[in-house]
């Protein structure tokens, strides 16, 4: 792959700066703490739209659906991102759950497409670079599950 362009490294570090806004470093704690669903149904009582939760959850996937669409469009380097973006990752497993239905429900065939793609990249990216990586990541996410529902 091609050395990252000055442009390339300049967006990911505006991207940066961007995640580091109060407002939506807010949201991505409470959704890392937080958002756990198995379905549509869990995520409409978790974080339904309109309500402070939801809001939390369309500013966290939202960003990151952004972020991805630049990806995924060639504007970032893809193994500078990925070198650097791991939340994204975390991100689509935590709503992969739901978006069949939110899809089906919305009629939003591209609801997180952008997302969806790039994690599929990155999880391939991983296992070439740090084969076991990805496995151990969703197995850490289940036990950060069970310790979120133990102390709920």
């Amino acid at each position: 792959m091609a050395k990252p362009t000055h442009e390339e490294a300049r967006l990911q570090l505006e991207l940066f700066e961007l995640r580091r806004e109060a407002r939506l470093r807010q949201a991505r704690d409470w959704f890392m703490k937080n958002y756990f669903v198995e379905s549509i149904e869990d995520a409409m009582k978790i974080a339904q739209p309109g309500t402070e939760n939801g809001t939390n959850v369309m500013m966290v996937v939202s960003y990151w659906e952004q972020a991805c669409s630049m990806l995924n469009h060639g504007l970032l380097h893809e193994e500078l991102f990925f070198e650097n973006n791991g939340e994204s990752f975390m991100t689509w497993e935590r709503v992969k759950p739901m978006v069949a239905g939110f899809r089906q429900m919305f009629v939003a065939p591209h609801f997180l497409k952008h997302l969806e793609k790039a994690a599929e990249r990155y999880e391939a990216w991983m296992e070439k670079t740090a084969p076991g990586h990805v496995a151990r990541m969703r197995e850490f996410m289940q036990q950060m599950r069970g310790q979120m529902a133990k102390a709920a």
